[in-house]
């Protein structure tokens, strides 16, 4: 499988909540890293990700452009989270690095003021249905 197919049904997988499919992509010391926040590794990425599903949370992803040199795949998407009735979106830049056609990087940077922005309209059209 390319890099970029790895990716992209990394990452479609977790939108259908196909965990096990999904972490079956990952290297056993995969690198998860986010703006801002802590970097995880190995097991506690497959903990969070399996949490995740477990507590109902929702994901989506809209792909707007994908390039890949070697092993590098670099992505431009709109991820979507939801839980119950709310919902945000928000742009993300992500750079996933593959090593023996498994996921080794995935470090995705977005604007933490889009994500607040958005998940407060989510949570103002949640409290007006």
């Amino acid at each position: 499988m390319s890099p970029r197919q790895t990716v992209h049904d990394f990452l479609e997988h977790l939108a259908k909540a196909e965990t096990d499919e999904a972490l079956a992509l990952l290297s056993p010391e995969v690198e998860w890293r986010n703006t801002g926040l802590p970097t995880y590794r190995g097991d506690r990425v497959h903990a969070m990700l399996r949490d995740v599903v477990r507590r109902g949370i929702t994901f989506e992803v809209e792909w707007h452009h994908v390039a890949a040199t070697g092993k590098v795949v670099l992505t431009d998407r709109t991820d979507v989270l939801g839980y119950g009735s709310w919902r945000t979106s928000f742009r993300v830049r992500g750079t996933f690095e593959i090593r023996d056609d498994l996921i080794v990087l995935w470090d995705d940077s977005f604007s933490w003021l889009e994500l607040l922005g958005s998940g407060m309209a989510g949570l103002g059209r949640m409290l007006s249905s």
